[in-house]
């Protein structure tokens, strides 16, 4: 719309009307005068560029302003741009002109021409690497927009803080002091880094942190992040690391059971490795240890009472006080039972009675013991079982020499295969008994320092070898007998139950022969001579070749039968 129609709209004028208006305000001027007022009031302006604009109307309810620009048209800019102060009549404000529309008006820009004038002064005053003070204004992707005075920079997600900010929005609307890393004119851009500004700050801190720190030194920190292992302290340009096993005199099961992100402590400066700008802090430092004159409150032999705080394999950790554990180890458990874990006998929490068996001091560790707080029931096996006693106990276990036999529990005896059979040779303990048996045996022997009962059960009857056989054997007797098993030098022969005689292989035949097999065979019925009866050896000596019994010529002219045992090679036992 022209500025004529516009003032004929505005003023509500009939053509007529402003045609007699326009001739009496024409009245008396020349042709040059009216060429040279027109050319005066037509200005020539170029798209794109700023211009003055005054105000000519102001329109709430519309929410435009009419800005008089000094050429043909006039242009309307919305209201918002001009900020909270109303514009009024007359005020002229610089915009930008970026052309006609179609109905003759001109598009105009106050907002666009504020940011032009702003870029031109920033451009003037700032380069890159200049430290800028702005305010966050609003999310956009991949970081937060700032406005520096009028200029908008981008500041990206990656260089808002020095460590990854998971939710940048708490930096809306905040003041942000930052380091331009970026300038693109073209584009009218800014790129701005506030963690490369932090780390600069960071690195001086650290430097004159270094030049100022000592071992043994107390300092404040503020906790930066919490692990597994312990809490990084922040004391202002390096973090230090605070150990788990340095936060507490006592057993805490992880770091945030003490402290909290954000938290201020403090600490002593426990060792600190310049070269690599690595510092060790300690927070039960700042207090006494409780291992000072720990030797006095629990001296050797001492009994106390403690809870258990944790099972291990090899043993319970019990705690004395705060900031005192102990190691009761499995073999200090029991005097008797077979401690498999320790959880057999305690669980996390139960007190229980101790014994202090030794300190370290310089290694902070102490031994304790559980069973010493019991008696040992080994001190009264020699009373409870001396030699002779007749027991009865369960076969618990066999080995390749005999029998364990538990007495009673967590007390054994051990019934050796030599005292299990006074006349038969007895290979395994297998032959005589099985695990699980009861038994009734006889204590021969009871050794304290050794904790060893030994334990006989052919000694429950008298010994054959003294009563019966030596009135039943006599050298000269022939007798009848099974062979029982071949060896390299010699047959044994069964002559009743549980009692063998050994027939030698000289004594096999007249003539020189290479095994017993070529003459006898397991199994067979042979007669024999008995040649010797020795009772303190005992062993009774046979002999086949002395006989001089029909049956036996009847054998050698017999075919031998088939093998039914294989010879048994390097047996000792002597003819």
């Amino acid at each position: 719309m022209s500025v004529i129609s516009r003032r004929i709209k505005q003023y509500d004028l009939d053509p007529a009307e402003l045609e007699l208006k326009v001739t009496e305000a024409l009245a008396g001027i020349t042709a040059d005068e009216l060429t040279e007022r027109l050319a005066g009031s037509v200005k020539v302006l170029a798209q794109d560029t700023i211009v003055p604009a005054r105000v000519d109307s102001v329109d709430e309810r519309t929410g435009f302003v009419v800005m008089d620009i000094g050429g043909k048209a006039e242009g309307n800019i919305p209201l918002s741009e001009f900020g909270e102060t109303l514009p009024v009549a007359g005020q002229v404000f610089e915009v930008y002109y970026s052309g006609q529309n179609e109905d003759d008006t001109a598009n105009l820009s106050k907002r666009r021409a504020d940011r032009q004038r702003s870029w031109e002064k920033f451009q003037e005053t700032h380069k890159e690497g200049d430290e800028v003070h702005g305010v966050c204004l609003r999310k956009i992707k991949g970081g937060l927009l700032v406005d520096l005075a009028g200029v908008h920079a981008f500041l990206p997600a990656s260089q808002v803080n020095l460590r990854r900010t998971h939710d940048i929005s708490d930096f809306l609307d905040e003041p942000v002091r930052a380091r331009i890393i970026k300038i693109d004119p073209e584009r009218m851009n800014v790129v701005i880094s506030r963690r490369k500004l932090l780390e600069e700050e960071r690195q001086r801190q650290k430097e004159s942190l270094l030049k100022d720190i000592q071992e043994g030194q107390v300092r404040m920190g503020t906790i930066k992040n919490i692990a597994d292992f312990g809490v990084f302290v922040d004391l202002g340009g390096i973090d230090g690391l605070l150990h788990i096993t340095d936060m507490s005199w006592g057993r805490i099961n992880h770091p945030s059971q003490m402290v909290e992100l954000g938290q201020e402590i403090e600490v002593k400066v426990l060792r600190v490795d310049y070269d690599r700008e690595r510092i060790a802090l300690g927070l039960k430092q700042r207090s006494a240890s409780p291992w000072d004159g720990i030797d006095e409150r629990y001296p050797i032999g001492s009994k106390h009472v403690g809870e258990v705080v944790n099972l291990m394999s090899y043993g319970a950790f019990v705690k004395l006080e705060d900031g005192v554990e102990g190691l009761v180890h499995i073999s200090e458990m029991s005097w008797t039972r077979r401690v498999n874990h320790p959880s057999e006998l305690v669980k996390q929490g139960d007190k229980v009675e101790i014994v202090v068996l030794d300190i370290d001091k310089e290694k902070q560790e102490i031994s304790l013991g559980m069973k010493q707080a019991e008696v040992n029931p080994w001190d009264l096996a020699e009373e409870h079982y001396p030699v002779g006693t007749i027991i009865e106990g369960t076969v618990r276990n066999l080995t390749s020499y005999g029998a364990f036999v538990e007495i009673e529990e967590g007390i054994d005896g051990l019934l050796h295969v030599s005292d299990m059979s006074w006349t038969k040779k007895v290979a395994h303990p297998s032959e005589v008994v099985r695990k699980g048996d009861r038994l009734r045996c006889v204590v021969l022997s009871v050794d304290m320092g050794k904790k060893r009962i030994a334990l006989g059960l052919k000694q429950l009857s008298l010994d054959p070898w003294l009563e019966t056989i030596p009135s039943n054997y006599h050298v000269g007797d022939l007798l009848s007998g099974y062979v029982t098993k071949i060896t390299n030098f010699g047959v044994f022969v069964k002559l009743e139950e549980d009692l063998e005689g050994l027939l030698h292989i000289s004594e096999l035949s007249d003539h020189k022969i290479a095994s017993p097999e070529e003459i006898v065979r397991p199994g067979m019925k042979i007669e024999v001579r008995v040649i010797r009866v020795d009772t303190e050896e005992r062993k009774i000596g046979l002999s086949f070749v002395h006989a001089d019994f029909e049956e036996n010529a009847k054998i050698l002219a017999a075919p031998l039968p088939p093998r039914t045992e294989e010879p048994v090679e390097g047996d000792e036992v002597e003819a």
